[in-house]
């Protein structure tokens, strides 16, 4: 039993309108008249060389994006690296002339402190042997 006639036999035993079953058939003989269009028309194949070069050269394309991403995390990563070292070495600088200010104050107190002990004396130093001889008569 061909399709046609299943169809035929459906509309009448379901009722369906006549419209609907000549909609279906046109369809049906559309769809075969577009298959068999399609079927005899000549195909047009691609070959392995026009599908391979599109393959390799978006290959190629994926590797050079891959490596430039890894390029720009190592070049940032060595970049942050150098300004580590550099705000290492500014550091240790500021350290080292604290350092050297602290050093040279300390001197400076100390050389003041020499002066002064040097020139508050309790007898001037002509007066010295004087002063001598009357410590020794008061340890007496």
């Amino acid at each position: 039993m061909s399709m046609g006639a299943k169809f035929e036999n459906e509309d009448r035993g379901l009722g369906v309108d006549a419209e609907l079953g000549e909609a279906l058939k046109n369809f049906r003989s559309n769809v075969h008249a577009w298959s068999e269009a399609e079927y005899g028309r000549a195909r047009q194949v691609k070959t392995v060389h026009e599908l391979s070069w599109r393959v390799a050269a978006g290959w190629a394309l994926g590797c050079v994006l891959a490596a430039g991403s890894v390029t720009g995390i190592l070049y940032e990563r060595h970049h942050q690296l150098e300004l580590q070292k550099t705000a290492a070495a500014e550091q240790a600088a500021r350290q080292q002339k604290l350092e050297a200010e602290q050093r040279a104050s300390k001197e400076d107190e100390d050389l003041l402190a020499k002066v002064d002990s040097d020139v508050s004396r309790e007898v001037p130093s002509a007066m010295e042997p004087l002063a001598q001889l009357m410590s020794e008569n008061e340890a007496q």
